[in-house]
């Protein structure tokens, strides 16, 4: 949040008003330029200071904005703004000590300053102190009721703290947030949970293919009260969910739907289900691979000889917009050369542009991928495999699903299903999770990767 030029001192106010002008506009020379005229005549002034180092922030100077802002500070130790600002720069320069620092102070001093609180949370949730960031998102909406983005954000805290109850009740706002709501609106009603025996309940995806391989489990489970599951889902997914149990149909998004009675989001299916750790669906394969597509890939590999043959996934897809945080790069895994009797194949079926890998020259390492056409491609490919690793993407949820032995890195914060502080996942009794200790830090997971392998593939 940008905060508009304060105007004190009226002997200043048409310059002041003239420099914020500017400043909308986009004209951040003038408005500097101006900013710094008023310090030449004033330069005690603790506004101006702040002012100016809004503008440097905009034009991408901010060690020069915090020195503007500390300068403010100095001559006005009151000056809120100053300690929120600072917050902000050090928040995203990833200095999250710093930025909690600052916030609290600007707290301290205006305990209604919202964003203060909200932008606190998010910090907090950053280094990982879960509890801290859940009180943050509750004071902001505690001052602001219906703060949709501290909502969202607080059900996922929540989810990730293992407060399944509240948490998917906050997770409901998603849908009030444009740019990720994907909700869908139909005639039908939207199904509240009851048992409706004898009726259609179509089941839509909502959001990327992990989700719905993940909780299309639940399918089984409504279909168990007479009543009949459609699914519609996203076209590559289309052919691997017909194989769940439960499921009557399957439609491809943009196809013409069959006649249902109610309708329901697949994400909405754990709230409904008043999902916890006790009652979780977890029994596994709930999805079972093509008979025909796993014979077809294990003869493409009867060549294969090797004692392990590995599924590898090192990026997740590109459209995700925190990709650089999942994402391992594939240098990394080289030290698992090492063990011998071992082939590789790679289960990436897409990465960022200009990302080519090196592969090592005494890294035995398979591709297949470009005669893969959809996920049951890939799930034929991996019931021939044993083990994938892989890091946080639709893969490893496929894995899981299909009951293969897979290991997944997880990155610093986590995404909230794979929770805190354990090494296994309530989703999927055959995964192993390893975690980063920090944002960026994949040498450890690697090592203890490494480690695993040493101590459960060597002969």
């Amino acid at each position: 949040m940008i905060n508009e030029f304060p105007t004190r001192d009226m002997n200043f106010d048409q310059l002041l008003k003239s420099a914020f002008t500017y400043y909308q506009a986009g004209n951040l020379p003038q408005a500097e330029h101006i900013c710094r005229e008023i310090l030449k005549v004033q330069p005690d002034n603790a506004d101006i200071c702040n002012n100016l180092g809004l503008i440097l922030t905009r034009k991408g100077q901010p060690d020069d904005a915090i020195l503007y802002y500390k300068k403010a500070i100095r001559l006005d130790p009151t000056l809120v703004d100053a300690y929120y600002n600072l917050g902000i720069i050090f928040q995203d320069k990833m200095q999250l000590g710093e930025a909690i620092e600052y916030y609290s102070k600007a707290l301290r001093l205006d305990p209604v300053l919202i964003d203060a609180h909200y932008n606190m949370g998010i910090a907090f949730r950053d280094v990982m102190k879960i509890n801290e960031a859940i009180a943050c998102y509750k004071n902001a909406i505690q001052l602001d009721p219906n703060f949709t983005f501290a909502h969202f954000n607080l059900s996922l805290a929540l989810l990730l703290s293992g407060n399944f109850r509240e948490g998917w009740e906050e997770f409901k706002w998603r849908w009030k947030i444009k740019e990720l709501s994907q909700r869908r609106n139909f005639l039908q009603p939207q199904w509240n949970g009851a048992n409706i025996p004898g009726k259609t309940l179509l089941l839509h995806a909502e959001d990327g293919f992990g989700d719905t391989i993940q909780f299309v489990r639940y399918a089984s489970l409504i279909a168990h009260h007479d009543t009949k599951v459609i699914v519609e889902c996203q076209k590559e997914l289309t052919s691997l969910i017909q194989n769940v149990d439960g499921i009557s149909q399957v439609v491809s998004y943009g196809d013409e739907l069959p006649d249902f009675d109610f309708y329901c989001s697949l994400l909405r299916l754990p709230y409904l289900f008043r999902m916890t750790l006790e009652n979780l669906p977890a029994r596994t394969p709930y999805i079972k691979p093509s008979p025909s597509l796993t014979e077809k890939w294990r003869k493409r590999m009867k060549n294969d000889n090797s004692k392990f043959k590995i599924g590898l996934v090192w990026s997740g897809s590109a459209r995700e917009g925190k990709l650089r945080y999942r994402s391992c790069p594939f240098e990394f895994f080289s030290v698992l050369t090492e063990f011998d009797n071992i082939t590789f194949y790679s289960l990436q079926k897409q990465l960022p542009e200009n990302k080519l890998i090196n592969i090592p020259r005494d890294m035995k390492f398979v591709d297949y991928m470009k005669e893969i056409d959809n996920f049951s491609d890939t799930a034929g490919l991996i019931e021939n495999l044993d083990l994938v690793i892989s890091v946080d993407t639709a893969v490893a949820h496929l894995a899981g699903a299909i009951g293969k032995q897979v290991w997944t890195l997880v990155s610093f914060p986590p995404d909230w299903r794979w929770m805190l502080d354990r090494n296994d996942s309530p989703w999927y009794p055959t995964m192993k999770l390893f975690r980063q200790p920090s944002q960026g830090e994949w040498q450890v997971v690697i090592n203890n990767i490494y480690n695993e392998m040493r101590n459960n593939l060597s002969p």
